[in-house]
Order: structure tokens, then sequence, then C-alpha cells
């Protein structure tokens, strides 16, 4: 836990342990007769390689963490569980620093017998309890005597975790890690789950911070686990179906309060003490910290009285007068006045005022630092003084600082009492400070990140402290400490980093540094599962690198974009896939439709049918081909089939629609007809009506491509006029042979036909459309035929096919250009 007391494999003699980290690669040597002349070869990156559930993830510090799917070779087995000998080791590294100096003397547990008894037989039960107290009241002294009495109730022991700003996730990965020997492997959700089912513990939980479903999802998570969560009032209450025994925890009596003072003291008190301790129990409603730091001020005052200038070197008496006289003897308690009732229930200014300066120091960091106290190796560097370590004595001997998990912090309400003594005046310089020091520690290739993971509140809160004021300190401590977070596995306090970063970055201007963020967030959510998030990040960092030309970023970003589109079945931005192909704009996985339509041939003979309701139909574009005077309206084709077998099936339709044209032309083809029934490639659209010529390409006055006039209903095009075809009969009506016009006419109708259309010219002279006929056909008759005449016998006439009307036959010129 010591930051600055590195083991030997921290000072590169031993690189059998990680080849990921690259402060353990081999160094240029010094020469040893001028150390000073040679320096060293800088020291790489340092990379950290974990497996977090199916990926392989290699965080780098510095064009951002590469993500993989996890190759076989790579998988870690089942972890292990760890010994009862491991399980003791975490717990004695999961234990706040011991001060230096002379040990602290042990206060006793005084008037919890009943509550411990009754705690240790619920948990016997393997009943979860909830224990409810003030802070203050004296709730973490009692789970470490309860932890002492349920050693062997369970098969993995006694686990102590802290839930101080942790997620019921982070819980239950806290959980994983002081049960199974994993390093460098965090699991994924399902596996995390399925792993802490099985285990067995008593679970002592200090400072927990949520409830309701919250708790219950931790609860549910670890059915054999029976819990001891330690809760402040103001914590939201546990689900009503919890089953969670509750034990509220109060204040001690006048008694044992008495009694606890005169143990601080270390002397019996006098009666003005009794009675001043006797108001201050009313006042404080008997809450132990406030009877441990009214000892302090005693023990204060027996120091006064026995050397009156005990404290002067310190400051405090040469800037605050004192009115009683400082020549009493040690026996002259009158000498030096009680402290006031007001400072006995807000103690924390009077007792930080008789501390040393380097204390007093360490007050101020912890304040701007939002009552996180930085671990006593760096007071030193963070105070100026070689010897500001002995600081944290007098800091928990004056009970201005308690325990939390494996550190300390301020005490309840100490923060508030400081800052209105003015310690919270230069807040932001000392934040600066602290964030210095720290970007350079975590930035530093021998701190392991273990190690600044240890450290990760006292970071964060100098994070949060300079995002908006000092944005350029917050983003390089946030630059250093997060991939070291990552790499420790605690990636709660990775994400707050990414967080705090990205937003200093943003505040400060630093695009290349806001697009790290945006990556660093991405690779998190894509391991947390969270697909859009991690989307959404990705693309945000890609174009921040985009427009910065940072082609490795960007390389970088593009491949963890491509894993996430794989993940999620789709594909990346600009129509391509995780592979990089491009794909076709398709909706629902359907192949589109062809641009021109499917080919009247092919079209459906079949009436339209009603809408299906089946969601694998595909409904074809309208075609219409060139129609005869007397064929029939063409039909909407539907074409019903499964989606994966659209593409296959078009490119089947496509073929056989050039087979069967090519067969449809040769089988009409026929010598029987007369020559001026045939349209060849030489010959111009209106060659069979005026002779052809330059002019033959002109709309005439009445034809019906520009209509001199508008028809019955205003339409221009639409006169009811019939147009008279080349034999003289109108458009549409049986000429004087008795057969029907032979001539195609120049504009198709909206519907396809049920067969190839006649007669057979060279090329084919449909040409689609997405203009539909200005006014509907006739009603189906059954007197005229509907497919146009051959050499044979005209063909017998189908009930279901309906003669065009002669106001919807154009003359020939169009199709005949088409051609």
């Amino acid at each position: 836990m010591d930051p600055m007391n590195r083991g030997p494999e921290e000072h590169g003699h031993d690189h059998g342990g990680d080849d990921h980290d690259a402060s353990a690669r081999p160094q240029r040597p010094r020469d040893p007769l001028t150390p000073d002349f040679g320096q060293p070869a800088p020291a790489l990156a340092r990379t950290v390689q974990l497996v977090a559930g199916d990926f392989l993830l290699t965080v780098n510090p510095v064009d951002g963490s590469e993500i993989e799917a996890c190759p076989p070779g790579e998988r870690p087995e089942r972890p292990a569980r760890r010994t009862a000998d491991d399980r003791a080791e975490l717990r004695r590294a999961a234990m706040p620093p011991v001060p230096p100096g002379p040990a602290l003397p042990r206060l006793p547990l005084l008037e919890r017998q009943e509550e411990r008894e009754r705690l240790v037989r619920l948990l016997a039960r393997g009943r979860s309890v909830r224990l409810t107290g003030p802070a203050g009241s004296g709730r973490t002294a009692l789970l470490g005597a309860v932890a002492d009495d349920c050693a062997d109730l369970a098969p993995d022991g006694v686990i102590r975790l802290c839930g101080y700003r942790k997620t019921p996730g982070e819980l239950l990965h806290d959980l994983f890690a002081a049960v199974y020997d994993a390093p460098l492997y965090r699991p994924d959700r399902a596996q995390l789950l399925e792993l802490v089912h099985d285990i067995g513990a008593v679970v002592v939980l200090d400072d927990l911070e949520f409830g309701g479903a919250a708790l219950d999802e931790l609860l549910d998570a670890t059915p054999e686990c029976a819990f001891l969560l330690s809760t402040t009032p103001d914590t939201a209450a546990p689900a009503a179906d919890s089953h969670l025994e509750e034990v509220f925890l109060g204040g001690l009596g006048r008694g044992a309060s008495l009694e606890l003072l005169e143990r601080v003291v270390g002397r019996v008190l006098d009666d003005e003490e009794a009675n001043w301790a006797g108001d201050l129990w009313f006042e404080s409603e008997g809450l132990p910290l406030r009877f441990v730091q009214a000892g302090a001020l005693l023990h204060q005052r027996d120091q006064l009285r026995a050397d009156p200038h005990a404290f002067e070197e310190y400051g405090y008496f040469a800037d605050t007068p004192v009115d009683a006289p400082f020549d009493a003897g040690p026996d002259d308690g009158p000498g030096i006045p009680l402290p006031s009732l007001a400072d006995g229930a807000a103690p924390a200014a009077l007792l930080a005022s008789r501390l040393s300066p380097s204390a007093r120091a360490t007050l101020k960091f912890a304040v701007a630092l939002g009552g996180e106290l930085p671990h006593q190796a760096h007071l030193p560097a963070l105070v100026g003084d070689t010897h500001a370590d002995a600081a944290l004595a007098e800091l928990v001997g004056c009970a201005l600082v308690t325990a939390v998990g494996a550190r300390y912090r301020l005490a309840a309400g100490v923060r508030t009492q400081l800052e209105s003594a003015g310690y919270a005046d230069d807040a932001t310089e000392h934040a600066k400070t602290a964030a210095q020091h720290y970007a350079w520690w975590a930035g530093h290739p021998s701190v392991t990140p273990e190690r600044v993971a240890a450290e990760a509140d006292a970071v964060q809160a100098a994070l949060g402290a300079l995002v908006t004021p000092e944005s350029g300190a917050a983003v390089l401590l946030a630059r250093t400490a997060a991939p070291a977070f990552a790499g420790g596995l605690h990636w709660g306090a990775w994400e707050r980093a990414l967080r705090s970063g990205q937003e200093a970055a943003r505040n400060a201007g630093e695009v290349a540094e806001e697009a790290y963020f945006h990556h660093e967030l991405g690779i998190l959510a894509l391991c947390g599962g969270q697909l859009d998030r991690a989307r959404a990040e990705l693309e945000a960092s890609i174009g921040l690198r985009g427009a910065l030309a940072d082609k490795r970023g960007m390389i970088s970003g593009r491949r963890a974009l491509a894993l996430v589109a794989d993940r999620s079945g789709g594909t990346l931005p600009g129509g391509r896939t995780a592979a990089g192909e491009e794909v076709p704009d398709a909706r629902y996985e359907e192949s589109a439709s062809p641009p021109g339509g499917v080919l009247a041939a092919f079209a459906s003979p079949e009436p339209p049918a009603e809408p299906s309701a089946e969601p694998d139909t595909l409904v074809t574009s309208k075609v219409t081909p060139a129609v005869g005077a007397g064929a029939a309206p063409s039909r909407r084709s539907i074409v019903s089939g499964t989606r994966r077998n659209l593409v296959a099936a078009g490119a089947g339709a496509l073929l056989a629609a050039v087979l069967g044209t090519v067969v449809t032309l040769g089988a009409t083809s026929d010598g029987d007809r007369p020559e001026g029934d045939r349209v060849k490639t030489e010959q111009s659209a209106k060659e069979d009506r005026d002779g052809g010529g330059l002019s033959a390409d002109e709309p005439q006055k009445d034809s019906t491509d520009r209509p001199g006039g508008p028809g019955d209903d205003g339409v221009v095009g639409t006169s009811d006029d019939p147009k008279p075809s080349a034999s003289g009969a109108p458009s549409g009506e049986p000429s004087e042979s008795g057969k029907p016009s032979q001539k195609p006419t120049g504009k198709p109708s909206d519907k396809p036909t049920d067969k190839p259309t006649d007669p057979p010219t060279d090329k084919p002279t449909g040409k689609p459309t997405d203009k539909p006929t200005d006014k509907p056909t006739d009603p189906p008759t059954t007197d005229e035929p509907t497919d146009p005449p051959t050499s044979d016998p005209p063909p017998t006439p189908t009930s279901d096919a309906p003669p065009s009307s002669p106001d919807s036959s154009p003359d020939t010129s169009d199709s005949a250009s088409a051609s």
C-alpha cells in the first residue's frame, strides 16, 4: 500500500511478473565511471494487456486502447479460489496504514455488547443485516468486532468491503477479486454473476450508499452470502420484500461517554470536567466521535498546564491571545479554562490550530480534495517537508480523520468546520499542486497501476476540483491516471476519470485530448455491452481525429467501431460492413428491385391480389412496355419469396429475361406479315406515315406527344377525339379488314401485359414510364381480342383482358423514337 516503498519487482529486478509492463524492459546501462554522461534510453509507454469478458484489451496511453476478440489461446481458465492465507493477506492489505510514531491507544467498545451478539447470531443463521447509525456513532468499530467473531462461519471466510462511492456492479467485482485469484482478468456481466453466485462468505460492507432496487441487485446476485451492511439514516431504505434485518445504532449513555473520555485523556476527570462532559453529552447525543475529539481537547489543555509554551512554536499563541496566565503549574487547573461548549461540539478549528505546520498544511490539502486525505507517503512531496508523514499520527490522535477502507478522510463535520476557519481560502491552488504531483507520480514507470488505483479517490477529488477553474491541469491528470485505473482493474474510477477529463478538455479547447477521452469511453462501453453508446463515442472520436489528421488514432477508432458493428450485426456508417465492404442501401435486409423494374415477360399473369400481411413479400415497381392498340393493359407484378433467396432469384430472373426475350423474338418472327407492320432499326419513327425524313422526329400537330388542347377533364392530352390509325380507323378499333390496328401505340399503359407484346420487332419497343395514363380504361369486355394478329386465325379472346380505350391509345411516335 505504500506508494513510495517499492519492492524489487518495481525496481526492474524481476522481469518475469509482467511482460506487458514497459518499465520492466531492459534499459541501456550507464557507464559506472561516468554516470552523468550517459543517459538511459527513454522509457516506453506503459501498456497493460488484460482480458475483459470476450475481448483482449490492450491499454495504450498514447493513441488509445486497442480491443479485439480474444483469441482462444488467450482465454483464461476458470479462476481458482484463494486460500485462507491469501484472504488473510488481502485483509491486512485492505486495512488503513498505521501512522508513524508511537502506537496510539486502542479504545474499547463500550455499550455495544448486546448489538454485537445480536449481529453475530443473525449472520450465523445466514440472515443479512442492515446496521444503521449516524456518522460518528462507532459503526466501523462495531463492524470490526463482529468480523472477528464470524471468522469461521462461512467456507469463504469474512470479506470486508468498502461501499464508499461504489455501485452494485463495482462491489460485485470487488467481491470477485477478494475470493478468486484472477490477475489481469475482468469477467463480463454474465460471467461475473455466474462466479459470485457460488461464493459463500460473510460480507462486511461499510459505508454503503445505496438501497432499494440497487441493493436488491446486490443481494440477489449473491444468494449464498450473508451481508452485514453499514449505512447512515439518510441512505435510501431497502425494498419492502428484501428480508433484511434492521438494527439501529444510537449514541452512548452518559456513563459510557464519561468513561470513553477518561480513556482518551488517560486520567480521571475532575468535577468541573465531568460537568462539562455532561453538557457535551446532552449536546452531541452521545456520539463517540465527539467524546474522542473532546478528549483530544482536554489532552491539549493538560499539555498547556504543564508547559504554557508547548504550542507556541506552531504559531497558535503568537497570533491569538490567551486570557489565562501561563505561569500556572500542572496542578493549577483553574489557570487554563476549559473549552467552551461550542468548541466541544465543533472542535476541529481549535484542535487544528494546535497542530504542527505540516499537519495544518495536510488539512488544507484534505479540504481542497473534498475531504480525501492523501496517502502519508505523498505528504512530504505535497507539503514540502521531509517529515510531513508524521502529520498523520497527529490527525488520527485528534480524531480529525477516520479510516474509510484502506485510507483516511476527514471525519464527519470536520470539513465544514475547517472551511469556516479559513482552510479553504487557497483550495484551488492546493488542488492544482496535488494534481500536478499525482500526474507525475501516476505516469512514473516505477508506479504500478494497482498503486494508482489505491489512490483513486484522492486523484478523482483533484480532478473534480479542477475541471472548471484549471482545466489544463485536470486534462493532464486525467490523461495520465485513466490508463492506470484501467490497468489496475478499477474501472469505476476509470470511467469517472474519463468523463472528468472529457469535460476539462472541452473547456480547455484541447481537441486531441477530447478525442482520446471519447475513444476510451467507447472502449469502456463496448466492454460493458453498451453498443449504442460505444458507437456514439467512437464516431465522435473518429470525427475529431479526422479533423486533426490523426491517422493512427483514426485507425484505432475504426477497428473498435468495426468490432461494434460486428457485435451489433449492423453496418458501419457509409454503407460498409465490419470488414469494410460496401453494401447496397437495403432496408430490413431486402434486396432492391432492378432500376427498370421486372420485365413484362416475367410479370405475374394472375390478377392483383389483396395486400399480403406476410413480412417477406416484395412488391415490384410498375413496368409499362409497348402495347399494341388492342392489347390488354398490364397488371402490377407481385413477387413473393423469402428474403434470403431474393438476391439469387433476382440474378436468375435477369438471366431468364434475356433468354426469354431472345426466344420470344425468334418465336414471334413471321415472314408472312406485311412489310409495313415491321419496325426496322434503320427506320425512322414516322416513315410509315410521312415517308421519313428529318422532319419525322418532330411532333405533328395531330400527334399525341404534344396535344393541341385539353380534354374534357381540363388536362392537356386527354382529348376524347380518337386519333386515326394508319388504316384510317380510329386507334383501338378494328380496321376495315376486321383486325385490330397493327401499329404499336406511342405511349405505354400503366400495367404490364400478360404476354409478350406483338408485333415482333428487331428491338424491344417497350419503354417504362412513371407517368400513369390520364384516364382509366373501359370496362372489360369479351367481344374484342386481346392478342395481336398473326398469320394464323385470330385467337379466342379472353374475358379478363379489356380492350384499350380510344382516348388512352396515343400515337406511335414515342415508341418508335424509343426504339
